[in-house]
C-alpha cells in the first residue's frame, strides 16, 4: 500500500499542540529543543502552554506548526513508519520537505518565522481579508472574482477541495466576493479570522524579502516525492523545491489537484502530522475512497499502529 504524509498549515495552531509528543518521545522532546535553539526563544512553551494569542501571530504560528509536525514525524520515523509520498499545505510543504530530507529543520525553522513575519508586514491590518466559499455551484468562481474586485486584488488562495475555495485579496473586494458568492447559491461564504491575506498579489513583498534567505539555505534532491502547492506536480529536485516554496508565495494551493495527484500515483493512504485533522477532512470531500488517519498527539499512535498493520 502506497502511503503520503500530509502536513498541515496555518489554521491547525492550538495551545497545548505537540505536548503530549514531548512528554512520550525522547525523540519529540529533542525537536522542541532544536527549535528553542534556533530561534532563541522558548518556542516549545508557546506550542504547549500558549497564550493562544502569541500562537495566532503569524511569525510564531509558522515555527510553531512546523516544530510540532517534525516532532510527531520524528515518532512515526522511529516506530518505522515512512512515507512513499509527501505534501504539506502552504507553510506544511516546509514541514513535508524537511521530511523528505530537501531542508535541515534548523533552517526550516528559521525560514518559516522570516515567512510569518513577512506575510505579516506585507499588508496593513486591515487592508486585505480571506474568505472560504462552500459548496459554490461549478463554473461560478471565476465571474464573481471578476464582478467583485472593481480595480481591487481578489483571486482564489486555496483549491481545497471540490466544495470548498478560501479566496484572498483587499478587504472591501472580498467582501463583495462573499455576497455575490451567496446570491450565486453558495451553501456558506464566510469570512476568515486571519491576520493577513494569503496566497495572493498583495504577497509580493513578502515573496520579494524571502527570496533572500531561501537562496542563502540549502536545499538538497528530496529522499521522496513531493507534490507541491504551486503546481500541483511530483518534484524530487532541491531546485524544484526552493523554487516551488517561493512561489506558492503569492499564487494559490492547489490542494485538490495534489491530492488527486498522489493518487493517480497508487496512494491509498494518507497520514496527516502534525496538529488537528484539516487535511483529512478535506480527503473525505476530493475521493471518498482515500483513507485518512492523523497523528499530531501520543493517543494517536495506536489508531495509527492499527491502520498500518
Amino acid at each position: 500500500m502506497q502511503t503520503a504524509f500530509l502536513f498541515p498549515g496555518q489554521g491547525s495552531q492550538f495551545a497545548g499542540m505537540g505536548k503530549s509528543l514531548a512528554e512520550q518521545f525522547d525523540v519529540a522532546r529533542h525537536v522542541f529543543d532544536e527549535a528553542d535553539n534556533a530561534l532563541g526563544f522558548a518556542l516549545s512553551k508557546l506550542c504547549f502552554e500558549g497564550p493562544a494569542e502569541s500562537l495566532q501571530l503569524t511569525e510564531n504560528t509558522q515555527p510553531a506548526l512546523l516544530t510540532v509536525s517534525i516532532a510527531a514525524y520524528r515518532v512515526l520515523e522511529q516506530q518505522g513508519l515512512k512515507p512513499n509520498y509527501v505534501a504539506g499545505h502552504s507553510l506544511g510543504e516546509y514541514s513535508a520537505l524537511v521530511a523528505a530530507g530537501s531542508i535541515a529543520f534548523a533552517d526550516a525553522v528559521r525560514l518559516v518565522r522570516k515567512r510569518g513575519q513577512y506575510m505579516q508586514e506585507a499588508v496593513p491590518a486591515g487592508v486585505g481579508a480571506m474568505a472560504a466559499l462552500l459548496k459554490l455551484p461549478e463554473g461560478k468562481l471565476d465571474s464573481i472574482l471578476a464582478e467583485a474586485a472593481q480595480g481591487e486584488v481578489v483571486s482564489a488562495a486555496n483549491l481545497n477541495s471540490p466544495d470548498q475555495v478560501v479566496i484572498a485579496g483587499h478587504a472591501a473586494a472580498v467582501n463583495r466576493a462573499v455576497e455575490l458568492a451567496k446570491a450565486a447559491g453558495a451553501r456558506r461564504a464566510v469570512l476568515l479570522q486571519v491576520s493577513a491575506p494569503f496566497h495572493c498579489s498583495l504577497m509580493k513583498p513578502a515573496q520579494e524579502h524571502l527570496a533572500s534567505d531561501l537562496n542563502a539555505t540549502e536545499f538538497r534532491d528530496l529522499a521522496v516525492p513531493l507534490a507541491n502547492n504551486w503546481q500541483a506536480k511530483l518534484i524530487h529536485k532541491g531546485a524544484e523545491a526552493r523554487e516551488g516554496v517561493y512561489q506558492q508565495v503569492p499564487n494559490p494551493v492547489r490542494w485538490s489537484e495534489s491530492i488527486q495527484l498522489l493518487a493517480s500515483q497508487g496512494v491509498t493512504r494518507f497520514i496527516e502530522v502534525g496538529a488537528g485533522s484539516v487535511l483529512i477532512g478535506l480527503l473525505r470531500n476530493i475521493n471518498p475512497a482515500l483513507q485518512g488517519a492523523k497523528f499530531g498527539e501520543a493517543a494517536d499512535l495506536e489508531k495509527i499502529n492499527a491502520a498500518t498493520a
